[in-house]
Formats: C-alpha cells, sequence, structure tokens
C-alpha cells in the first residue's frame, strides 16, 4: 500500500526548529525581540517620519529624525541618466527600458539556442545604441562622455556580456583542444587572467595601454575599459563553460565522430547546448557579478550610478543626505542583483527535478 506524505504543520515545524528547548527559545526570543526593534526603528526612519517632497527640504535642514527622500525627488534625474542633456534624456530612460526587456527576454526558455539569443541580443543593443548616441532618425547626437546614471551602467554591463560570451566560448574551446601547445598557452592566459584585480586590469586598459599602442588603435578610454572587462569576464566564463563541457559522457562527442559529424556540428549541436544547460546556474551567478563590478568604473572616472549619486549630494545643498541616495543607489542594484539571483535558483530547482 503506498504511503502517503503530506507536509509538516508551519507550526510543528517551528516549535521543533526554534523552540524545541529552553536555550533556543530564548535565544528565539532575544535575536526576535533584536530584529523587531531594528525593522521598527527603519520603518520609522525610512518610511514614518521621512520628508518625501523636495518643497520640504528645510525639515531635513531642521532634523525631522527621519530620512530625507526629498533629495531623490529633487535629484532623481541626475542619479538615473547623469550628465545625459535634460532635454534628451527620454531617450536614456526608453533605452533602459529596453535593456531591462531584453534581459527578462533572455530567461524565456524559447530564447535558449544560438540564432534566438543572438538576434535578440543583437537588436536589442543596437535599438539602445541609437537612441543612447543618436545621430540616426532625427536624434540629436549625443557623445559617450555625456552619458551616465543608469543608463551607462546598462550599457557597461550588456557590452562586456555581448564581447565578452563569444570570447568564452571560444577560450573554452581552444582549452579543452587536443593539441597540447594550444591548450596550454590558453590555460596559461586564463589563469594569468583570473589571477589579477578587475580593477588592475581596467587601469591597464584605461591608462597603460594607450602608451604602447599606435594612435589610430588606442580608440576611447571607455571602449578600451569594456574590452578589458570583457576580457576578465571571458576567462572566467570559459572556466565555467568548460566545467559543463567536462560533465558530458565522453560517449556522446564519441559517437558523433563515430557517425561522420564534422567538428564543428558535435559542437553545435551537441556540446555547446548541453555545456550552457549544465552551466547555467553559475553562468546567471557570473552575470550577477558582472552587473555589481560595473561600480569599479567609478575610479577610473566613469559617470555611472555610483558616480552620479556621489554628484546627487556632492553640493552644499543636500550634502547631509549621502545616506539617503546611497541607499537608494543600493536599493536599484538590489533590484536586480536579487532578480537575477532569484532566477538562477529558479534555475538550480528546475534542473535538479528535470535530472530525476
Amino acid at each position: 500500500m503506498a504511503k502517503t506524505y503530506q507536509n509538516p504543520n508551519i507550526i510543528k515545524r517551528l516549535r521543533a526548529d526554534y523552540f524545541s528547548n529552553r536555550t533556543d527559545t530564548t535565544l528565539t526570543l532575544i535575536f526576535g525581540a533584536c530584529a523587531a526593534w531594528a525593522l521598527w526603528n527603519l520603518i520609522s526612519w525610512g518610511l514614518l517620519n521621512a520628508v518625501w517632497s523636495a518643497e520640504d527640504r528645510d525639515l531635513c535642514a531642521h532634523g525631522s529624525g527621519g530620512a530625507c527622500w526629498a533629495v531623490i525627488d529633487a535629484r532623481w534625474r541626475l542619479i538615473m541618466f547623469g550628465l545625459y542633456p535634460y532635454e534628451e534624456q527620454w531617450r536614456s530612460g526608453i533605452a533602459c527600458v529596453v535593456m531591462v526587456l531584453i534581459v527578462g527576454l533572455s530567461c524565456v526558455p524559447w530564447f535558449w539556442n544560438a540564432k534566438r539569443i543572438s538576434a535578440l541580443w543583437l537588436t536589442g543593443f543596437g535599438i539602445f545604441y541609437v537612441l543612447m548616441r543618436g545621430g540616426y532618425f532625427g536624434l540629436t547626437p549625443v557623445f559617450e562622455q555625456n552619458w551616465g546614471g543608469l543608463s551607462l551602467t546598462l550599457f557597461i554591463f550588456a557590452t562586456v556580456s555581448l564581447i565578452g560570451m563569444p570570447m568564452a566560448i571560444v577560450f573554452a574551446l581552444l582549452r579543452r583542444s587536443e593539441l597540447p601547445w594550444i591548450s596550454n598557452t590558453m590555460g596559461v592566459i586564463i589563469d594569468t587572467i583570473r589571477s589579477l584585480p578587475l580593477l588592475s586590469i581596467m587601469f591597464t586598459f584605461a591608462i597603460v595601454l594607450p602608451f604602447v599602442l599606435p594612435s589610430w588603435m588606442i580608440g576611447d578610454k571607455l571602449y578600451r575599459v569594456i574590452f578589458g572587462y570583457a576580457l576578465f569576464f571571458a576567462c572566467y566564463q570559459a572556466e565555467i563553460l568548460r566545467g559543463g563541457m567536462q560533465a558530458l559522457p565522453a560517449g556522446q562527442e564519441e559517437a558523433a565522430k563515430a557517425l561522420g559529424m564534422s567538428y564543428w556540428h558535435r559542437i553545435g549541436y551537441i556540446v555547446l547546448p548541453q555545456a550552457f544547460r549544465n552551466a547555467l546556474p553559475p553562468t546567471i551567478n557570473q552575470f550577477v557579478i558582472t552587473f555589481k563590478e560595473t561600480s569599479l568604473v567609478v575610479i577610473i572616472g566613469f559617470f555611472e550610478i555610483l558616480a552620479s549619486g556621489n554628484a546627487a549630494f556632492g553640493n552644499s545643498e543636500w550634502n547631509f543626505a549621502h545616506v539617503e541616495v546611497y541607499a537608494f543607489v543600493a536599493l536599484i542594484y538590489f533590484v536586480f542583483v536579487f532578480a537575477l539571483s532569484r532566477y538562477g535558483a529558479y534555475l538550480e530547482r528546475r534542473m535538479a527535478v528535470a535530472e530525476r
């Protein structure tokens, strides 16, 4: 006779986990009281006693006892769009929405093949760039030095992903080459890049590289930094993909050889699709790290969202509201990163069910 399994009662689970004995009960009550006290103070500061309108700025200056969200009301355009011309900021806003949609659509399984995902990203990135750069369809040109805020952060993230992912595939294939001199050389390059801090690579591409390159190869500092970041991303992602390839049964590729399939057909139809499936959760995690580390470009002088936040309270009128600005910027990062991390957790659960 088949057994019927039921989910344990929530109250019984809580009692067993947190109130099973006197010590657990005491610790639960103490930490619960501390958490409740901290939560109440946070709600009181951030919501109940907060100042929301820029018209009420004087209440912040005289100490309202709460958060001064008036700085966000007054300076949100600077935080979100940076130095982008005021009358053209609608373009930057639409470009950000387009890029968010592209990332969201990339999570839909229907797009999980090389042609569809490539077409999606190239089309979306093209729309993003045309909106931001202008010069086409009657749009006023806005050069990269005037980009900033969230749109610049998303541009760096998207460009690094577009350049870095194909590089990662090539690096992973070279790393597993049957020719030792190719695989060993690629291994040295990957291990060397991975052993260096990202910030040192950014400084090298931004400051040192122009001294060793001919003038026609120097280009804009922003694109040099993006290429260096993409190289760093590719080396880490290549090892993730290589791990996904090594998880494949060796008999699959051998059977494909026996059937007479060419190398590129074996890679394109057998190895890479399964390698990406095996490496999908760590790949999502790599994208999360990449998005967070875009904030490092502020040290090299780019006006991304963190630098825009610094500028928002960098005058005598709002210099007391740095906590609120940083909290707002942190919330933006949290929304993107939390969404990606939850999606990665969903993929892990989905793959675990599929493998049963």
